[in-house]
């Protein structure tokens, strides 16, 4: 009967604990409908560009693998490689050359080798040439990627859980009666954890250039933009994640949570157009799939701000930085006031 009880009770604390029924509920069936869906290596179409004096005709003559979005019968051999540069498109075909040469942008790794795939069953027809990652290495093309997932996990995993440690000493409640507004509050909690992010930053970009040999071809400023945009996202999530548990174990929950879709919807694994676009759509709505593009573009490609593949990714960094920064302001600002959520929670069986 003791046991009986005992498990009876588990139960009933399982059913009142949402976070924990979520990970066991819905945890499993996200990654089900994710791997099931998202998992896929096989790009379907291929962005490509037509360029040359006889661009009309190879356009005639390419499978419907390739879609191609333009064609530049006054465009040189230049402007094709400044396209691949610039992130317009996967493929060029140039018919300044003869035979015909497919300039294919090998930082955009699943794509470059469907390309090569393709175009190596098409015979000498078109003779193929890789930029920006020649020998189509693996590290090449995860290396930018994984500095946004280092970042992701320090922002919110050390930073929700720093915070939520400080609730549970009760440090937050002695903050709540001193005369410090929010955002100072906020900024100055998180600003140990962007300079020690910023730090990691440096140094996992130098290991992961020297030990896998990853070029860097663009503008440091840029990418240093870039990071730091995506610096100011992650930390906020990992604030509101701080301000909406009372324990550690609730903020390592919800962290992975929103970890989980990221590392597997970002296109650091599995290529975006690969996925369909009832999975796709979630990628965009996370900042470390705008990241990737901006490292990946800066690393490999060296390709400018004024790119739409760079400062789009930018723009809506910002937008994400200033919005989920705001709102995490706005939730510790109630947490900060005396009947907020700084209150330690009353033990089970002892409210009211």
């Amino acid at each position: 009967m003791a046991m009986r009880a005992m498990i009876i009770k588990e139960f009933r604390e399982l059913s009142r604990d949402r976070r924990t029924m979520a990970m066991i509920v819905v945890l499993p069936i996200l990654l089900l409908v994710i791997f099931g869906y998202a998992a896929n290596f096989n790009v379907g179409t291929l962005r490509t560009v037509v360029v040359g004096p006889q661009a009309s005709v190879a356009q005639a003559m390419l499978p419907p693998l390739f879609e191609v979005t333009s064609v530049q019968t006054d465009a040189s051999t230049q402007d094709a490689k400044t396209l691949l540069q610039r992130g317009e498109a996967q493929i060029v075909i140039d018919t300044n050359t003869t035979p015909p040469t497919a300039w294919v942008d090998g930082a955009d790794l699943f794509s470059a080798q469907t390309a090569n795939a393709a175009l190596a069953r098409a015979g000498g027809q078109v003779q193929t040439q890789i930029l920006f990652n020649p020998e189509l290495k693996t590290s090449w093309y995860m290396v930018p990627s994984l500095i946004g997932l280092i970042l992701t996990f320090i922002g919110t995993i050390v930073t929700s859980i720093g915070l939520v440690r400080e609730r549970e000493t009760g440090t937050l409640e002695q903050l709540a009666v001193m005369p410090f507004r929010p955002v100072d509050v906020i900024v100055g909690k998180i600003a140990p954890y962007f300079l020690l992010a910023s730090i990691d930053l440096v140094i996992i970009t130098l290991v992961g250039m020297l030990l896998f040999g990853v070029p860097f071809a663009g503008s440091i400023l840029l990418f240093a933009l870039g990071a730091a945009l995506f610096l100011f996202a992650v930390l906020g999530v990992g604030v509101l994640i701080s301000t909406v548990s009372q324990t550690t174990g609730q903020a390592i929950q919800l962290a992975i949570l929103t970890l989980l879709p990221q590392v597997l919807l970002s296109g650091m694994i599995f290529p975006l157009l690969a996925m369909p676009w009832a999975v796709r759509w979630i990628s965009y709505l996370m900042p470390l799939t705008y990241f990737t593009m901006i490292s990946r573009g800066t690393f490999l490609r060296g390709t400018p701000i004024d790119a739409p593949s760079m400062w789009l990714p930018l723009l809506v960094l910002s937008v994400m930085a200033l919005a989920i920064f705001g709102l995490a302001i706005i939730r510790f600002r109630r947490d900060l006031s005396p009947s907020g959520s700084t209150r330690r929670p009353t033990p089970a069986g002892q409210e009211g």
